[in-house]
Parts: C-alpha cells; sequence; structure tokens
C-alpha cells in the first residue's frame, strides 16, 4: 500500500507540470510600466489589449515600444526585431547606433550602420514620462549594450531570468486556469481511487482470481484518469479536438517508436484476460521453469526454483508455448524398473502395486498402471505410471518415495533387479590357446 500511495502521488506531481508547461506560452508576458500620462492626453486601446511589446536582440527582450494610432505594439515590435535581426545577421562589423533628432517633427530615429532601425515619437515620450531625445538616447544605450556579446555566464544567466520569468508571468495569467485543473486532479485522484477499490471489491466477489481483479482494478483506475485528463485539459482551456488531431498527425512515428512498449501492454491485458496462468501457478516459458509471483501489464514475473527473479515481457509470454504445471492439482509420475528374466512378470507387478499404494503422496483415486516398457538385453523393464500433486516439491518427493519403495520391495520378495549384462566374445581363440599350451613351464604340451 506504501508504495502505491507514492507511486499515486507521482502520477500527480508528473501531471500537474505537464499542465503548467502545456499553458507556458514561447514569448515573453509583457511587462505594463507606469505610464505618466498628462490628463488632458487621450489614450487609444489598441484593438488585441497588448499595451506594450518586447524589442529582442539574440532573443533577449531590451526595452519596450507602445503602440501608434496607425500601429498596434505588436506590429512595431515585430517591424522594429526584423531590422534588427537583419543587421545582426551581416557579417560587417556593428557600428554604434545613434540618434537623430528632428526638432520640427518631433521626432527621433535610431540608426546603425546607416540603417534606420526605429523611430521615437511623442507619443513614446508621453508613455515614459522623459523627453524623446532623453528617451531616445536610452534605448540608444541599451541597443549598443546588446549588441556587444555578453560574455557565455551573463547570457547564460540572463536566459535563465528570461525563462524563469516566462514561466512565473504564464503562472499568475493563467492561476485560475491552474487551480481549476488542479482542482479537477485532486478529483479525479480522489475518484479513481474510490472506483479501484470498488472494482477490486466487485472482481473478489465475482472473479475469484488475482490477477482478473488486478485487471479489472487497473482498467477502472486508468479509465477515471483518462475522463479527468480531459475534462483538466478543458479546464486549462486546451482545444481537445485539436490535441487529438494533432496526435492523429504523429500517430504513425509514436506507433513505430513505442510499438513494443504497447505491444507489451496489449499482451499483458489479453494475458490477464485470457488466463493461461494465475499467481502462485508454477510454469514453463521459453526457457524459464518457476512461479508466477507478480502479472503486470508490462511483464510477467517468473521466480525459478533456484531462486532467480526473472522478467518476461508480456510480448515475448504471449507469443511463446506456455506449460502450466499447476493448471489441475494432480499431474502423472513415472518409474521405470528394470527386474530379472528369470522373475515372474505378474507377481513382481503385483509387488509394486502394494509398495506403491502404501506411498502417502500417490493419488488412490487416479489409475496406477504398470507395463512391460521394453525387453532390453538384461532386464525386462517395467514401467510405473502413477499420480501425485502437482506441485514441483511435492511431485519429487512423492516421485522418490515410489522409486526407493519399489526397490526395497523387489529385493525383499527375492526378484532380483541386474544391471546390465555384456557379453565378451573373443574370435579366432584357438591359436592363441595353442600358444599358451606350448608354453606351459611344467613340460606339458604337446609331443614333438
Amino acid at each position: 500500500m506504501g508504495k502505491r500511495k507514492q507511486a499515486d502521488k507521482i502520477r500527480i506531481v508528473v501531471f500537474v507540470t505537464s499542465l503548467i508547461l502545456l499553458r507556458s506560452h514561447i514569448g515573453l508576458a509583457q511587462d505594463i510600466p507606469i505610464i505618466n500620462t498628462p490628463l488632458n492626453s487621450s489614450v487609444e486601446v489598441p484593438v488585441d489589449g497588448v499595451f506594450f511589446a518586447d524589442i529582442l536582440v539574440r532573443g533577449r527582450p531590451i526595452f519596450q515600444v507602445g503602440s501608434l494610432p496607425e500601429l498596434d505594439a505588436t506590429e512595431r515590435a515585430q517591424i522594429i526585431n526584423r531590422r534588427i535581426a537583419s543587421v545582426l545577421a551581416r557579417s560587417q562589423p556593428i557600428e554604434t547606433v545613434t540618434v537623430q533628432t528632428s526638432p520640427q517633427r518631433n521626432i527621433a530615429t535610431l540608426q546603425v550602420n546607416n540603417r534606420v532601425l526605429m523611430t521615437v515619437t511623442q507619443q513614446d515620450a508621453e508613455d515614459f514620462g522623459v523627453s524623446v531625445e532623453e528617451l531616445a538616447q536610452q534605448w540608444a544605450i541599451a541597443l549598443n549594450q546588446a549588441f556587444d556579446q555578453p560574455p557565455l555566464a551573463i547570457d547564460v544567466v540572463q536566459r535563465v531570468n528570461i525563462t524563469m520569468r516566462e514561466l512565473l508571468r504564464d503562472i499568475i495569467d493563467n492561476l485560475p486556469s491552474i487551480i481549476g485543473g488542479l482542482i479537477v486532479v485532486a478529483l479525479t485522484w480522489a475518484i479513481a481511487r474510490g472506483v479501484r477499490q470498488v472494482a477490486y471489491s466487485w472482481a473478489q466477489r465475482t472473479e475469484g482470481d488475482r490477477s482478473t481483479e488486478i485487471l479489472i482494478a487497473k482498467l477502472g483506475y486508468g479509465g477515471v484518469w483518462v475522463i479527468g485528463s480531459i475534462i483538466a485539459l478543458g479546464v486549462l482551456g486546451l482545444d481537445f479536438t485539436a490535441l487529438l488531431g494533432t496526435l492523429g498527425l504523429t500517430t504513425v512515428a509514436i506507433g513505430f517508436s513505442l510499438r513494443d512498449i504497447l505491444g507489451n501492454y496489449i499482451s499483458g491485458v489479453i494475458l490477464l484476460a485470457a488466463r493461461p496462468f494465475r499467481l502462485g501457478d508454477q510454469v514453463v516459458i521459453k526457457e524459464f521453469e518457476g512461479t508466477i509471483t507478480q502479472i503486470q501489464l508490462r511483464a510477467t514475473t517468473i521466480q525459478t526454483y533456484d531462486g532467480r527473479m526473472v522478467y518476461v515481457p508480456n510480448q515475448e509470454v504471449f507469443q511463446a508455448s506456455i506449460t502450466n504445471n499447476t493448471a489441475s492439482p494432480v499431474r502423472r509420475s513415472s518409474v521405470i524398473v528394470g527386474i530379472d528374466y528369470a522373475a515372474d512378470i505378474n507377481t513382481a507387478k503385483q509387488i509394486i502395486r502394494d509398495a506403491v499404494l502404501t506411498i502417502n503422496g500417490v493419488e488412490v483415486s487416479q489409475p496406477l498402471e504398470i507395463l512391460v516398457r521394453e525387453l532390453a538385453p538384461s532386464t525386462v523393464n517395467l514401467e510405473i505410471r502413477f499420480w501425485v500433486n502437482s506441485r514441483r516439491m511435492a511431485f519429487l518427493e512423492a516421485t522418490s518415495q515410489v522409486a526407493q519403495a519399489v526397490k526395497e520391495s523387489l529385493m525383499n520378495e527375492g526378484i532380483a533387479l541386474p544391471t546390465d549384462i555384456y557379453a565378451i566374445e573373443f574370435r579366432n581363440s584357438l591359436p592363441i590357446l595353442q600358444q599358451t599350451v606350448l608354453e606351459q613351464p611344467n613340460g606339458q604340451g604337446s609331443e614333438e
């Protein structure tokens, strides 16, 4: 339970972080400075609702410009930023930004490399509460400082600062939506836990199989989270239809990149539904033999008989041949014993039968078979087939006891259990025998 709670907390944190990042915009949120405007001045509200826009040099905001009667702030900033980018893109050195004033028109222009970057108007001077020439000088100084490439450390600090400002301002701007999304996430988490408990309890009463109970509980839990995610995205203002369209365009790429992972999960669902094995079953999957200890949507865990833990991907389990040794409570075992040719087979069978039926692990309700399996060169081999508990330890123990009881009973009744007899034949043995007789030291041999 502790691991499950910790996993739920991690999911919630990751989900909330993802929602916040999805709501973050690429552009820098606009600063709204204090504008000292005369009382008799009329302020025109731009159509797009943006009063000021950033002037960027190498992606860093330097200062902000306001809107003009014929041009909103965003469009004006885009024009100026394009001119600055063209200057930076050229290979020639960047000269000092100069200010050219026009007292007749009450404007000033900022120029560099004989190009006009922007015009400072009376409206700009009124917005910032200074004169046109003074504001133009301030902006020229800011541009000159920005055109000088800053050291790497300063540039990194500035970019980190910009990113943090973006994130903070987006969070503040979207605070109502984020709070609503967090409320939906909290409700989804609570409802998902409740649905998982209810589904698990219902499965325990109806199914009686732990693997199926786990499957039903996980499907209910995941289904609630899918619905809650859709609602949370809607609260945050994301168009779920457009999101699905985007996902549809990338389905093929995602399918190729995640086909193994998705294949394992789909195979896990099929295995939990088809139930070729259950928790605690002793199975043989490929080259692995052991006890099923865990069935997850991604992998199946097998504890081998020598104590090792093997995690087999569900896709491999689904495609492999599975031998479930404990699908039935009992299974058949066999022992082969060889008796002497001179022994009576029927008597030996009766002795074996009596011996086997005295073993506690042998299922007396199942048939006991004693068959003549083979007429070997030195023995008559009898195969004894009997049924025992299908669990591995009980199976091995009962088989061992049967083999021991059969051997001792046959020997006690005087039935020999000979080993393999090999006959050695010497060909052309007569010359060898004659040579041996001739070489005897007692003088006995053939007369010459």
